[in-house]
């Protein structure tokens, strides 16, 4: 048996490959479906982001009764560190309560979430994503949302958002 070898300048050619890289410590995570039991968990996960006003305060009953809208990122030892919501509307979907752990900003898990939610509204057939944001969306922007009119979002989504809260609506195709 024969292996084929590429010669110099091919090999030469070929893009280097970027390292992975995990900040020293940081142990991985995985993203899953969150279930009902997590409720608590997501609930204690945002409310530090209420607190500064990032995300709008929901009832526990709401993470309960809409669990199966959340993707979580979870820790080995089992604590959930990030979650984004995707609700399904008859013509897109809708990002929500997206937030990852203080300790976690910057460690590639905000993305990964997005990344699964894009996934996941694809496999239900959602061609458009909208979300809101109080800051600079600086994370939903690297991953291709662009500012929209909330016009186009979903009319009943739409209609929910405080004028006070003076969130920008963004957009992705997918």
């Amino acid at each position: 048996m024969t292996t084929a070898t590429l010669p110099p300048v091919a090999l030469a050619a070929l893009p280097p490959r970027a390292p992975v890289t995990r900040p020293h410590g940081t142990p991985g995570f995985s993203v899953r479906p969150a279930r009902e039991e997590d409720g608590p968990a997501l609930a204690a996960l945002s409310r530090p982001f209420v607190h500064t006003g990032a995300l709008r305060e929901r009832p526990l009953a709401l993470y309960l009764s809409r669990a199966s809208d959340f993707l979580v990122a979870q820790a080995p030892d089992g604590s959930l560190e990030g979650c984004v919501g995707l609700r399904a509307h008859p013509s897109a979907g809708v990002l929500y309560n997206f937030c990852v752990a203080a300790h976690r900003q910057g460690s590639g898990m905000g993305g990964r979430l997005l990344r699964a939610a894009f996934a996941r509204a694809r496999s239900r057939s959602l061609p458009t994503l909208f979300t809101a944001t109080t800051g600079d969306g600086r994370l939903f922007l690297r991953h291709g949302f662009t500012p929209t009119d909330p016009v186009l979002a979903p009319a009943t989504w739409a209609r929910s958002l405080d004028p006070a809260r003076d969130a920008r609506v963004l957009a992705i195709t997918l």
